[in-house]
């Protein structure tokens, strides 16, 4: 009897066990910082910003985008699939390829600073989630979707605004996006996190893969994330040009949509044009707001809707 019941608890307590680590990865809120709201500007002390409607750098140094947001002289014009002012051009394109929908956002800056991101609940933690269209809505987003979802990693470089929130590397390829209006993957065996910001690193991400780099494709045909589906909704961005960007978004697990593999989507990047693609959180997460809607169709498989989740990469 005594060997029967030590069975029966070792047993209870190994659920017990398991069940609370599963809660404490994937859905106990752990709050770290709950006014994440810094923009280190700094950076871009020292940078032009470049007129959109000429090829003409502006003589006017960049201030801060928190006192000026997208805000100018010329008055914002919105439609359906385009809007500009005198800071920011986004044109959003639809495609259908490999039996999937596609979107994408065409997106030029006079700098940088209008590329930003944040966090859901304006809470920098574990596990702290909201829609994209939510946490774009909270901060007056023209354009955004979905970031990396940091919350459901330990580690992996975090920099966000010019802010570095987590330090700790994980072995894994870095985008960097630089206030010169750049793009960079590197690996964050290279750099610390710190580093990456005195080189004037304003927004970093840890998911990956890399998707495009140096115009050329560089993920292979049977490449995957973890044990994901070949083909999901999937999320990306990437660099044309020097302050020229595209969002992408595809749908996928749906009659109309199959969805797109690693290898599909860079594909679709590099003719885009890209020099420079990264792969963010896709699936159920993958989502683009614009200019107040949901563009396309998020879901897990089982319903259209949307997925909280930690971060976002917005235009504003």
């Amino acid at each position: 009897m005594k060997k029967h019941l030590w069975a029966v608890c070792f047993s209870a307590a190994l659920i017990a066990f398991t069940v609370y680590i599963a809660l404490d990865t994937f859905v106990i809120p752990r709050v770290y910082n709950s006014n994440a709201t810094e923009l280190n500007t700094s950076m871009f002390s020292n940078i032009s910003k470049t007129a959109l409607n000429n090829s003409q750098s502006s003589a006017q140094s960049s201030s801060s985008a928190s006192e000026q947001g997208s805000g100018s002289s010329k008055a914002a014009v919105s439609t359906d699939t385009s809007y500009s002012d005198d800071n920011i051009s986004v044109t959003l394109t639809e495609y259908y390829e490999n039996n999937t929908k596609i979107y994408a956002a065409d997106i030029m800056l006079s700098s940088a600073e209008y590329l930003k991101t944040a966090f859901a609940n304006d809470t920098y933690g574990k596990n702290v989630t909201a829609t994209t269209s939510s946490t774009a809505q909270a901060n007056n987003a023209v354009l955004a979707v979905n970031g990396d979802y940091y919350g459901v990693q330990e580690s992996g470089y975090v920099i966000r605004n010019g802010v570095v929130y987590r330090g700790s590397a994980k072995g894994a390829d870095v985008l960097c996006v630089y206030a010169n209006g750049t793009m960079e993957i590197v690996s964050d065996g290279d750099f610390t996190a710190d580093e990456l910001v005195s080189k004037g690193v304003w927004q970093a991400f840890t998911f990956g893969p890399s998707l495009v780099e140096n115009s050329s494709v560089t993920v292979g045909v049977n490449d995957e994330v973890g044990k994901a589906m070949a083909s999901n909704p999937r999320t990306a961005i990437g660099m044309i040009d020097t302050n020229h960007f595209v969002f992408v978004v595809s749908d996928g697990r749906t009659s109309d949509s199959s969805g797109l593999s690693l290898y599909e989507l860079a594909q679709f990047m590099k003719g885009l044009g890209v020099k420079t693609a990264y792969n963010l959180d896709g699936g159920g997460s993958s989502t683009m707001y614009f200019n107040g809607n949901v563009i396309n169709n998020p879901t897990s498989g089982r319903s259209i809707k949307e997925r909280g989740v930690s971060d976002i990469v917005y235009i504003g």
